[in-house]
């Protein structure tokens, strides 16, 4: 009984005393393929008055929350309620309502729109 033990023992041990050691190397290659990812883009919009107005730059907006300035883009369209495009220039304390997309510094205005 005991000498079938050390067999056993020592069967088990042995290969452990022969084993190698080495490197293994694993290469992570890239395919033509990309996983698509998806993004969501919020709109969300500040109603208040126009406190100043550089036309194609600037508008800052006095709402309830205090002065909010937002950076006017060559996409950006300037529409009244019915959504014909306003060619005036906005003058302050004209009620307005613009719609950005993004946060801080990094919002982009997609249209403003002009109130009665």
């Amino acid at each position: 009984m005991n000498k079938t033990i050390v067999t056993l023992a020592c069967a088990l041990i042995a290969p452990l005393g022969f084993a190698q050691t080495g490197t293994t190397t694993t290469k992570q290659t890239a395919t033509g393929t990309q996983p698509t990812t998806a993004t969501e883009t919020t709109t969300t919009y500040t109603a208040g008055t126009v406190s100043t107005y550089t036309p194609g730059k600037t508008i800052v907006v006095q709402s309830n929350l205090g002065p909010a300035s937002f950076v006017l883009g060559t996409t950006t369209r300037i529409v009244d309620g019915a959504g014909h495009v306003v060619t005036a220039a906005l003058t302050p304390g004209q009620r307005v309502r613009v719609y950005y997309t993004g946060t801080g510094n990094t919002r982009a205005v997609e249209r403003v729109i002009v109130g009665d």
